[in-house]
């Protein structure tokens, strides 16, 4: 017996109805991405040679932001407070940086939004040297000495002031001393210009390998930050004033799409992928100190981009006590601050 053929109306309603279960109704991220409408970009970043940006060299270097159609500019500094005033003097278009900054701009009246989280952790290290204090035992030794960190107004200053504030140290009872995040730091600490230093790796690994340093505070790790920090604490993020994101955002979906797509290379990166990937100068010439300082820090990586908002609530409460007072233009709303409207997208394109 011969089986009527269904009209062409009801197969379509019969497609339609399937078609999402078996992935065939793409979103608009999945489709052919619109091209940046700036196709080159100049992102300011706080130390370029550290595992905290370890995403972005990756996506420059595996040439992500070539297949978005991007040429970035990495415009490397020796902290997150200089990066930050690239950004606001207009020599740069957004940040690589702490997420703490788009908390303080905000504050200043600085509209920025954090669109691409890098790390779900701040990876940073408080040691103390052994030449300037030998006999160490606690952070309240700290009181008089010379604090070494990348740069003032920097994630490793208000690391460094969380720390001594549980040991019940003032932040003025230290001299803060910018040391970058490289060569020059790890100097700072051997010669004993600084008796501590708050920093990233891989110089702290580096030090730590050398048993030139003693670690104090590390939050490298989750539970290691969520002990220090009292809750999951953000690390450093792609961050771009409100009016950038809002008159070029394709340009910022395709910087989000990079990183996110760099972010899931690296969950499954083994120590030779790393090494064709990784440039040679920005291992300090030691591969082995490097990889297993990124060990260390893995779990740190965001997998997906996204920022909780459980850590957004960490950040601002870090800033209101820690980051020394501004007066206030606006208050400093956790919405306000962040976005993962790009990152969600990039996820969905990219599997993370």
């Amino acid at each position: 017996m011969l089986t009527a053929c269904p009209s062409p109306d009801l197969q379509r309603r019969r497609w339609l109805a399937a078609a999402p279960a078996l992935g065939l109704l793409a979103s608009p991220a999945l489709r052919a991405q619109t091209r940046p409408e700036r196709p080159r970009v100049t992102v300011a970043v706080g130390g370029l040679a550290t595992l905290y940006y370890l995403p972005l060299t990756l996506a420059q270097q595996l040439h992500y932001f070539d297949d978005e159609g991007l040429s970035v500019d990495l415009q490397d500094h020796p902290g997150g407070g200089p990066a930050e005033q690239a950004m606001v003097s207009g020599h740069a278009d957004l940040v690589a940086g702490a997420y703490e900054h788009t908390v303080i701009l905000r504050q200043r009246g600085i509209n920025c939004r954090a669109f691409t989280l890098l790390g779900r952790a701040p990876q940073a290290v408080l040691g103390v040297g052994g030449p300037a204090l030998p006999e160490f035992r606690d952070a309240r030794q700290l009181r008089g000495q010379r604090i070494g960190i990348s740069a003032a107004d920097s994630a490793t200053q208000w690391f460094a002031r969380l720390v001594l504030a549980r040991a019940g140290v003032r932040a003025d009872e230290v001299s803060w001393v910018g040391v970058g995040t490289g060569a020059a730091a790890a100097a700072a600490l051997q010669e004993g210009r600084i008796g501590a230093i708050a920093s990233v790796d891989p110089v702290i690994s580096q030090l730590e390998f050398r048993a030139q340093i003693r670690v104090i505070a590390d939050a490298r790790s989750l539970r290691s930050t969520q002990q220090l920090y009292g809750g999951p604490m953000p690390g450093g993020c792609l961050y771009a004033p409100q009016g950038f994101i809002v008159r070029y955002p394709n340009t910022v979906q395709a910087l989000a799409n990079a990183l996110v797509r760099a972010l899931k290379w690296l969950q499954t990166a083994g120590p030779s992928d790393i090494v064709r990937a990784v440039p040679e100068s920005a291992m300090s010439g030691d591969r082995a100190i490097y990889l297993s300082a990124l060990d260390k820090v893995r779990e740190a990586f965001s997998p997906d981009g996204l920022i909780s908002e459980a850590a957004v609530t960490t950040a601002h409460e870090l800033v209101a006590r820690h980051v020394p007072a501004v007066a206030p233009v606006r208050a400093p709303a956790p919405a306000t601050t962040y976005t993962n409207e790009f990152a969600q997208r990039a996820k969905l394109r990219f599997g993370a």
